[in-house]
């Protein structure tokens, strides 16, 4: 049996690409293994939303080709997508895919296996023919030719076809084309049965003027209804407890579809499912929160009580600049209407710092804007240049230091509203889906459905089930809880 080895960088929507492969793979008849272990074939799958994440995706091949000589080395996702050459250019990577046709990654793996064994048993005899060839030509003096049989030009080939061994590259990328299908892969990973994220939506049309994913993942598209039932289903019949229906651009389901189909309608063929025990959506933007899907997490307690709603910056000539759909005042508006359709919901968001041209005003706009928001919890980024982005084109780069010390004055700020977000809910009965036992012996933790990691007395055993849990006591990126 062949062993296939996965390393997942980035995005939620990456690991359920990798989850999505690895369930091909096992069809196949492959052992899916740690990364750290010796495999027959090893899959990368990049990311470059960030330089951070394109220098990691780097550094994983390159751990990937050091670890075993004969492994087949495949890199996958938005880094060939978005650079192929460049990734073609790592010496020791045999095959490239994009953000396209996994759904057929099996048999390229095969095929490119069979390309390299091929390669490397002509390989093999060509360099033990020419390093007999060059040892005789040693002993009896250059101008010998073996009697005439070897011809220097031949020997030149041979060792061509050995360095052609060591550079060829199976490229399966494509470049995108409008039109482009949904492809319908089955979610869940089989390492963890808690919870399930669900690829519904890919794509994104918005080219905002700092971001690459538009070129990384293309058009947007979305699953079927019925396919959302389906696979909803068939998780829930394999054991999970929550689903995480999650896309590049989520707020955009069914918009290609020109029928009046939204993400609402996905949500609701999710639902329909009666065994399903817990659905959570992934982000989208504020403007996409329509008010029946708000109605929706208001009446059905499966719809867990939290969204995530990306801001970027709380200064209005900053947001003009990335070109985000909206302006400080309309996301306030929108925040308000959320919040008094569904109390307590967990309202988390992304915050991107030092945008070129932002200022010092800039920033501490944003700092009051998201202190009046009081987010439960900020995922704080640094600009990151993307070439190709409008943004990386600008003269008025903010410099990599002042950078730092805005997310570190910004992280200070979201210790203390998720600190705040914590106290709110002292006192609380939450449902809370244990997922796994602590550092510390005899407590298991796990998060309640308004976005809260609570820690509680119990052993493995309480893993996987989700159990009514008062929270008592507000504590650092988590709660402590005592089951009811």
């Amino acid at each position: 049996m062949k062993k296939i080895a996965f390393m997942t960088l980035g995005c939620k929507v990456n690991q359920a690409d990798t989850a999505s492969m690895q369930m091909l793979f096992r069809q196949a008849g492959y052992h899916v293994c740690e990364f750290t272990e010796q495999a027959d074939v090893y899959v990368v799958n990049t990311c470059v939303v960030t330089n951070t994440g394109q220098h990691k995706s780097r550094q994983m091949i390159r751990r990937a080709i050091r670890k075993e000589d004969d492994a087949l080395i495949v890199v996958t996702g938005c880094y060939p997508q978005t650079a192929a050459e460049e990734v073609k250019a790592i010496e020791g990577v045999d095959l490239i895919v994009g953000t396209q046709d996994r759904a057929k990654i099996v048999t390229m793996v095969e095929a490119a296996l069979k390309r390299k064994q091929t390669m490397k048993t002509e390989g093999e005899t060509s360099a033990a023919e020419t390093a007999k060839e060059d040892a005789a030509l040693t002993e009896f003096g250059q101008d010998a030719s073996l009697d005439n049989k070897t011809p220097k030009r031949e020997r030149d080939i041979r060792k061509k076809n050995i360095a052609r061994l060591r550079t060829s590259v199976d490229d399966e990328v494509r470049p995108w084309e409008q039109g482009t299908q949904f492809e319908e892969m089955a979610g869940g990973n089989e390492a963890d049965k808690t919870r399930a994220y669900l690829k519904i939506q890919e794509g994104c049309n918005q080219y905002c003027s700092y971001c690459i994913i538009p070129y990384a993942r293309g058009p947007i598209r979305s699953r079927s209804l019925q396919s959302i039932r389906d696979e909803v289903e068939r998780l829930t019949a394999a054991g999970y407890k929550e689903i995480v229906l999650i896309g590049i651009h989520l707020g955009c389901y069914g918009k290609e579809m020109k029928d009046g189909t939204t993400l609402y309608d996905a949500v609701k063929a999710a639902l329909s499912v009666s065994g399903l025990q817990r659905l959570r959506l992934g982000s989208l933007e504020s403007v996409e929160a329509e008010e029946r899907l708000l109605d929706l997490m208001a009446e059905d307690p499966r719809l867990c009580p939290h969204l995530h709603l990306p801001l970027q910056s709380g200064c209005d000539k900053i947001l003009k600049d990335m070109r985000r759909p909206y302006d400080t005042n309309k996301f306030k508006i929108l925040l308000e209407q959320i919040r008094k359709k569904v109390p307590g919901i967990a309202v988390t968001t992304d915050v991107i710092v030092g945008f070129p041209g932002e200022t010092e005003e800039d920033f501490a706009e944003t700092c009051r804007f998201a202190e009046e928001c009081a987010f439960a919890k900020m995922h704080i980024f640094p600009y990151s240049m993307r070439k190709g982005t409008p943004a990386a084109a600008r003269k008025d780069q903010v410099p990599e230091n002042v950078k730092k010390l805005r997310a570190e004055k910004l992280a200070e700020l979201d210790a203390r509203m998720q600190r705040a977000y914590f106290e709110n809910n002292v006192g609380a009965v939450r449902m809370v889906l244990a997922e796994q036992p602590t550092g510390e012996g005899g407590f298991v933790e796990g998060l309640t459905d308004n976005y809260i990691r609570v820690e509680v007395a119990g052993d493995s055993s309480l893993c996987g089930n989700i159990i009514p849990v008062e929270i008592t006591e507000a504590s650092i990126d988590k709660c402590k809880g005592s089951i009811l």
